[in-house]
């Protein structure tokens, strides 16, 4: 079968699919899996960044007060709870959604970290809609030797 392709479109139906599969796929990975969002929750986007002195965690939270949110880090996970409350509809004048694509609602979002971190020294910024948190980086010690004294009877300390 002959491809037939449109100079004012451009538009080539053979691969017509492949270009729609391709723009599902683009839209994916720029967004979190919303597969197990249920009604009522929300999927805040999250990027983490590292650099040579910390990890830094961004999410968007327009809409959503200190007060709304908790920032927790465990076991090299970070952790961050919260709520983000629908506006009340218009009291002003009578109407019905025509198109709803803000979240609202619960979320959660657990970033494990692929870096060791000084979790007493982390700071969370909430600022113009976005949340950021720092976690100094501890210095990497795997690899590096560490030299163990030996002990003998004579130098063993309170004997």
């Amino acid at each position: 079968m002959a491809a037939f392709s449109s100079s004012a479109l451009d538009i080539d139906p053979a691969h017509l699919a492949q270009d729609v599969h391709r723009l599902f796929d683009d839209l994916a990975r720029r967004r979190p899996d919303r597969r197990h969002v249920v009604a009522g929750e929300c999927m805040p986007v999250v990027d983490v960044f590292v650099t040579e002195r910390s990890v830094e965690v961004v999410l968007d939270l327009p809409g959503v007060s200190a007060d709304a949110l908790r920032v927790l880090i465990k076991g090299g996970v970070v952790l961050v709870v919260g709520e983000k409350e629908r506006p009340e509809p218009s009291k002003r004048v009578p109407a019905s959604f025509h198109l709803v694509e803000r979240d609202f609602g619960r979320f959660a979002r657990a970033v494990r970290l692929q870096a060791a971190v000084d979790a007493s020294a982390a700071r969370a910024r909430l600022a113009n809609g976005e949340l950021h948190i720092v976690l100094p980086r501890l210095q990497e010690r795997r690899g590096q030797g560490i030299l163990i004294p030996v002990e003998t009877p004579a130098t063993r300390p309170g004997e």
